[in-house]
């Protein structure tokens, strides 16, 4: 793995562009009603550290944890920032979460002061945090009387010093979103942040010139990650979106030239297209020369998209037919992989080397290999310090050779590129006595448009099932027996398609429409959208004697 250079930490870096573009904008970030507010490097530089000061004067012990609490904004970046300059660690907390893993989360962090930041539900959230902690309320967050993040920079004065951290000091931790269990609270230092920032910036020439939006978690490590590292390392003008209602304005208003999003995104966009423009027609045109690329310019200026030179897919499998669909309008989308434990930088599609179904090759600086049982081990500059106060879990994450065991499974191509087959601990048998892997079949079930998740269960039944959640946007009409049949007929037509592409003992026997919905609230889903097994598959435990019995392809679960 190449030197880190104690230029290129993060702190060192934020520096280099407060003296060198100082009137350049960083971030714009919108306050509703069209309208926008930029700051500039200095500007960020100042309030940092007149919030700097006044984490000093509190003072807290070395390295102390402070928490936030907020949904992507420009203050967030602001905050971080002055929690580092000060000496500290931040503790992000997702925007969604129930006060009882707020609660878990603030107490096994130790955290010493918490930012309140915009929020949409924060008095289901404020029972979590304890009342005796000091609480500074960002700007755009929600009503409170606690000391305002405006009103207290207006009070102190910047630290008259610019502070740099070193390598080995903690950053930040991440909560894990905890799909299998309690949260567990993945340590970074400076080095584990600046290290992947340094590789994928390098990689990819992320510039000044660029521009990006940041509307997924800032709380998970992806947007963590390319949102605030990659951009205040290379000095990318950051864009943040106002809400969902907003989306399509704020990604007009910021033309990204980098953007990322999640498979169920690029599904929908690609959906909006075909709505407007059947694919019988798109086809025809994009066969004819000049034609073509006019057709491409306009559909790709409409979601905004025209000016983006690098978009990356994660979180999940893309599929072969939605990349290659993109590809035609001149977009190649790049997957990538990794985790929280190694900072995200693990795998990415290297431009014009993808294959589909292949998540593509590790970064120059990452070495991979597989286990005798075909789990992925990886070794990143990224890799973590370990998980907060569980050294025991810490020594379980790896070899003894330093490789991070992700706990995933999967194979490699001639070329080096990697497929992720599933989950090891996520493996079941049915009475035919092979194992399944459950994440593969679930992905190629949510590439229909009619599907927003599913679930592949069958633990020693006769054959593999899978529970489905309808896209949200079809929920309205389900009362119409129409599109109720229509719905039927195409899951039909999937389960058809899907078994076609798996080996005998993986074949779905039938699919299930669930009536209520999973939610992060209720404990099925994660904050980032990612099933709990353990606690869907109890759900339907029950119901599954009843499900095989019926004999039908399509069950709707009333």
């Amino acid at each position: 793995m190449a030197e880190l250079l104690d230029s290129d930490l993060l702190l060192q870096r934020f520096w280099h562009h407060v003296h060198a573009r100082p009137d350049a904008v960083y971030i714009t970030q919108p306050i509703g009603g069209g309208e926008v507010v930029d700051y500039t490097w200095a500007q960020v530089a100042d309030r940092a550290k007149r919030m700097a000061a006044h984490l000093r004067s509190l003072e807290l012990p070395p390295q102390s944890k402070i928490a936030m609490i907020s949904k992507n904004c420009a203050h967030f970046f602001i905050a971080e920032l002055a929690i580092w300059m000060a000496g500290h660690v931040t503790v992000a907390i997702y925007p969604t979460l129930d006060e009882d893993t707020v609660r878990y989360i603030m107490e096994h962090s130790e955290a010493k002061l918490v930012f309140v930041g915009k929020l949409d539900d924060w008095e289901s959230m404020k029972p979590g945090v304890s009342e005796d902690l000091p609480h500074i309320a960002l700007p755009l967050a929600p009503p409170t009387d606690y000391p305002a993040f405006d009103a207290i920079i207006a009070k102190n004065e910047p630290i008259a010093d610019e502070p740099v951290r070193p390598a080995d000091d903690f950053s930040l931790m991440i909560y894990t979103s905890g799909s299998t269990g309690t949260p567990k609270g993945v340590l970074h230092s400076f080095a584990t942040l600046s290290g992947p920032t340094v590789g994928i910036c390098k990689l990819l020439e992320f510039s000044p010139e660029d521009r990006y939006l940041s509307y997924l978690p800032l709380a998970h490590g992806m947007d963590r990650w390319l949102a605030f590292c990659c951009t205040l390392y290379s000095g990318v003008h950051v864009f943040f979106a106002e809400s969902l209602d907003t989306f399509v304005k704020d990604l007009n208003r910021a033309r990204p030239t980098l953007f990322l999003s999640v498979p169920r995104l690029w599904l929908k966009f690609q959906m909006g297209v075909q709505r407007k423009m059947p694919p019988k027609k798109l086809n025809m045109l994009l066969k004819i020369p000049i034609v073509s690329g006019i057709v491409k310019k306009k559909i790709l200026t409409g979601l905004g998209l025209d000016q983006v030179r690098f978009a990356g897919s994660g979180s999940a499998p893309i599929s072969a037919e939605l990349l290659a669909w993109y590809r035609n309008l001149g977009l190649e989308l790049l997957e990538g992989y990794g985790m929280s434990e190694n900072f995200n930088y693990s795998h990415l599609t290297m431009p014009g080397r993808g294959r589909p179904g292949y998540i593509g090759h590790p970064y120059n600086d990452v070495q991979c290999r597989l286990s005798d049982e075909g789990e992925i081990l990886v070794k990143s500059p990224g890799n973590m310090i370990g998980y907060y106060k569980a050294p025991e879990l810490t020594a379980e994450a790896f070899t003894e050779d330093g490789f991070l065991r992700t706990g995933d499974q999967g194979e490699m191509d001639e070329d080096g590129r990697l497929r992720i087959t599933g989950r090891i601990k996520e493996l079941f048998k049915t009475s035919k006595g092979k194992y399944v892997a459950p994440v593969p079949i679930e992905n190629l079930i949510n590439d229909d448009p009619n599907v927003e998740l599913s679930l592949v269960g069958g633990s020693g039944m006769s054959a593999t099932h899978g529970v489905v959640q309808l896209a949200e946007d079809l929920l309205p009409a389900l009362d119409d027996p129409e599109v109720r049949a229509r719905i039927t007929a195409e899951l039909d037509a999937l389960l058809v398609k899907i078994n076609g592409q798996l080996a005998s003992y993986e074949r779905l026997g039938f699919l299930v429409i669930a009536k209520d919905r999973w939610t992060i609230a209720d404990g099925q889903l994660t904050p980032t959208q990612k099933i709990r097994r353990p606690i869907i598959e109890k759900m339907y435990v029950p119901k599954h004697e009843g499900w095989y019995a019926m004999g039908q392809k399509v069950i709707w679960e009333d």
